[in-house]
């Protein structure tokens, strides 16, 4: 029997601002407009949550890791209520 593999395609969109792709036009220089995405630049990390002492992997934008490293996770997610962090 063949076991099945399930692929999990994770959408381009950051766990804790939600940051995602944005679409909109790229324009000629004869101003001619065709239809673009502006894809966000997510990275996967892992991050330690002290409070509950494990690692998680999440997807973050670039902005929000600096963040993290300036001010904090427990911060950061006290701005973002709506973080989706497992």
């Amino acid at each position: 029997m063949i076991a099945s593999i399930k692929r999990v395609i994770m959408a381009r969109k950051c766990d804790i601002t939600g940051k995602g792709t944005k679409t909109g036009n790229n324009v000629s220089h004869s101003h001619r407009k065709t239809r673009r995405q502006f894809k966000a630049n997510v990275q996967k990390k892992r991050i330690y949550l002290e409070d509950e002492k494990r690692w998680v992997s999440v997807n973050l934008s670039t902005r929000a890791i600096r963040t993290i490293q300036k001010i904090g996770l427990k911060s950061l997610l006290k701005k973002h209520p709506e973080a989706n962090i497992r």
